[in-house]
């Protein structure tokens, strides 16, 4: 299985899938930690996690992915939402709340 494969089968096995520097518990850097704490104040429970730094045919293929250069990413349902930077936007106006809660 190549490296997109992998991922694209990473993001439809999981509802949430969130590609980031570090772990939830230790977040590599402000971004990642950024991204971590609005999942939580949307109280999602159940988000698969990547840790790019742990295998860099994922950090390169997920920037390939998604052709987004950044790091951190989130998917849902499937589908590409966004970095850091959307995801705290989104959150500010309720409308990731309620794509997270969906379905």
């Amino acid at each position: 299985m190549d490296i997109q494969d992998k991922i694209k089968q990473q993001v439809t096995d999981n509802r949430i899938v969130l590609y980031m520097k570090g772990t939830p518990e230790a977040p590599m850097c402000g971004f990642s930690a950024a991204a971590v704490q609005i999942l939580e104040a949307c109280g999602v429970d159940e988000v698969a996690t990547v840790n790019v730094l742990d295998d860099p045919d994922v950090r390169q293929g997920i920037k390939e992915f998604s052709n987004w250069p950044t790091i951190p990413q989130l998917y849902v349902g499937g589908e590409f939402v966004g970095g850091a930077d959307i995801m705290r936007e989104m959150f500010a106006s309720g409308e990731l709340s309620e794509l997270l809660q969906r379905g």
